[in-house]
């Protein structure tokens, strides 16, 4: 033997206890991921079966009626993969800028946005050039108008020292302000009394089903969304910038990143997803913008962001429960005599719990051990 080998064994041997090492602390920080999350969710619906027993219902048979609603039957899962689908990309709003250490919850606005102007692309292109080209243009449009809208957010955060919560939040309510304005004034169809909507885009230019199923094609473009975007942010240089940035700003800088530069490319792809979101709305429900555009996937994917602990692939899970969740009210409507409200408060709970749960990270004993 050597000299140099009894060396060369020592750091094979101390390489291999550390890789070990390494590979258990990520299992464990997994698992820590994946338990805490789960522990609130069971909270949540304790803290629902105590409001829904004092209501005067029984808990167990409301909760009967909420998986049934949800994923009781092939029809009660395309209503939930309907819900889901916006709230999948309007959760990217959140779960993106929050790589860079940005609260964002500017998503409502985006989506709105880029609805609305998906809806003008499409009224100016209708009959004058193929569906297929139209739709594209709309989608296209739709991430724009929704991307440029929450790249703001990144402009006044970095050049402006402006608070990315408070002016995401502002900015939701001046989106809805000018689609209120447009749609009740200058784009109203005189057609639309009883609900003002601007004109339709066209039933050609809508986009179709997915074969006899009433699921349209929006919810497979959101799936290839997260998993796109999840791919951009843990497998390229790009997304590894991004960590450093929502690690150490300083250490960003010292490394030569341009921080403003990835601060708004990363709103403006989280607002995009959600304008997309909002261009699917009106190419493949309303046909045309109108208020119901502000249905509230925006807060929605706040929620469901969180939930994912901000990873784009744990999103579509939940946003497919959450989407089952909203689905159900109904059915607990008709059966159990309980307003629409009931599934929101639900929501609410489960949004306060997730954010009381953020206090766990890291302090459980039992996961720093193994």
């Amino acid at each position: 033997m050597s000299v140099t080998e009894p060396v060369i064994l020592a750091t094979s041997r101390w390489r291999g206890i550390l890789q070990w090492a390494a590979c258990g602390g990520k299992c464990a920080r997994s698992l820590e991921s994946l338990l805490i999350p789960l522990g609130a969710l069971v909270v949540s619906l304790l803290l629902f079966a105590i409001f829904v027993a004092f209501s005067g219902h029984d808990p167990w048979a409301v909760f009967g009626s909420l998986y049934v609603g949800a994923f009781g039957s092939w029809f009660s899962w395309q209503n939930s993969l309907l819900r889901a689908s916006p709230i999948m990309l309007t959760a990217l709003c959140t779960a993106l800028p929050a790589r860079v250490g940005l609260v964002v919850i500017g998503g409502e606005g985006a989506v709105v946005l880029g609805g609305l102007t998906a809806a003008l692309a499409g009224i100016a292109l209708n009959g004058s050039a193929p569906p297929g080209v139209v739709l594209l243009l709309m989608l296209v449009t739709g991430a724009v108008g929704g991307g440029a809208w929450l790249s703001l957010v990144g402009v006044l955060k970095h050049y402006r020292g402006v608070n990315e919560t408070i002016s995401s939040l502002l900015m939701n309510y001046i989106a809805i302000a000018v689609l209120n304005f447009l749609v009740f004034g200058y784009l109203k169809d005189p057609a639309t009394l009883n609900k003002p909507s601007t004109y339709s885009v066209g039933e050609a230019n809508m986009i179709g089903n997915i074969g006899d199923s009433s699921v349209h094609w929006g919810v497979p473009l959101a799936l290839c969304a997260c998993v796109a975007l999840w791919f951009l942010m843990r497998r390229t240089t790009f997304g590894f910038s991004a960590d450093i940035v929502g690690g150490n700003v300083r250490a960003a800088q010292v490394c030569g990143l341009s921080v403003g530069r990835v601060m708004i490319i990363v709103c403006c792809l989280g607002g995009a997803a959600a304008g997309i979101a909002g261009a699917i709305e009106v190419a493949a429900v309303h046909g045309r913008a109108n208020a119901s555009l502000n249905a509230g996937y925006g807060y929605a994917g706040i929620l469901v962001a969180f939930m994912a602990r901000h990873n784009p692939l744990a999103i579509i899970p939940v946003a497919i429960l959450l989407g089952g969740i909203r689905a159900s009210s109904g059915l607990l409507q008709r059966v159990h005599d309980l307003p629409d409200a009931t599934v929101l408060v639900l929501q609410g709970i489960i949004f306060v719990v997730i954010l009381a749960s953020e206090t766990l990270y890291g302090r459980i004993k039992w996961f720093n051990a193994k």
